[in-house]
């Protein structure tokens, strides 16, 4: 298992300590304090996730993860200012995985790496011969975990990490309500938390990317005050 992680903070204190914390939970930690060298660096070398500030001199967080998300899937969690639901939103519809508000409890972030991290596991090909739980179909949408590429009408649709497991658990249960304390816990691997709208956001990138509506039906529909239910067709698999 790859356990490298880049941090990308100006906060050298901040470096150090997390340096410490996840070293002793058996990462291997660089740290870059440079949006623009950080950029650079997650692109160039491997790594397994990156840690990522909003707030950086010159190229900011968003100007980074934007960078990222160029050529790579590469799992990116945000480090927000408290209270600052903008700068979480907009880091989620940038393509962020996750994020974690200032200040917070080092055992919350290796929480959070973690969960990104059974995700990928999860989600890896299985030596299984069982083809269902190697591809899923629903209406114009054909998931293959194998290669982990999702096509509509056979043409490829670039989806985060995150965003291609949460459509995974979407399409597996299509035509059933699935709540979001149900979907943060498969999708992000946490439980849901008061006034988080993670799940909610990623929703909305993947209407976007897969377009609204399939034969004049709802694609994911919105079930209020409970979750969410991705329309079936008569084409599941």
């Amino acid at each position: 298992m790859l356990n490298r992680i880049l941090i990308i903070d100006d906060d050298t204190e901040l470096c150090e300590l997390l340096s410490d914390y996840l070293g002793s939970e058996g990462f291997e930690i660089q740290t870059v304090n440079h949006g623009e060298q950080g950029a650079m660096q997650a692109l160039t070398e491997e790594y397994a996730l990156v840690i990522l500030d909003v707030m950086l001199p010159g190229m900011n967080g968003f100007d980074v993860l934007r960078k990222i998300r160029e050529t790579s899937k590469l799992p990116v969690i945000m480090l927000t200012a408290r209270g600052d639901d903008i700068d979480r939103i907009v880091g989620l519809e940038l393509g962020a995985d996750d994020y974690l508000p200032k200040p917070f409890n080092p055992r919350e972030l290796v929480a959070r790496v973690r969960a990104i991290q059974r995700r990928t596991e999860t989600s890896a090909p299985q030596s299984s011969t069982d083809l269902f739980s190697k591809e899923v179909s629903v209406g114009d949408i054909v998931l293959s975990t194998l290669n982990r590429s999702v096509k509509r009408n056979g043409m490829l649709i670039e989806l985060t990490s995150v965003e291609f497991t949460l459509l995974e658990v979407l399409l597996r249960q299509a035509g059933q309500v699935i709540s979001r304390e149900d979907l943060v816990a498969k999708a992000l691997g946490r439980r849901l938390s008061a006034y988080d709208r993670s799940i909610d956001v990623h929703i909305s990138a993947l209407r976007k990317k897969l377009g609204h509506q399939y034969e004049k039906t709802e694609r994911i529909k919105t079930i209020r005050g409970i979750g969410y239910l991705y329309a079936q067709t008569e084409s599941t698999n």
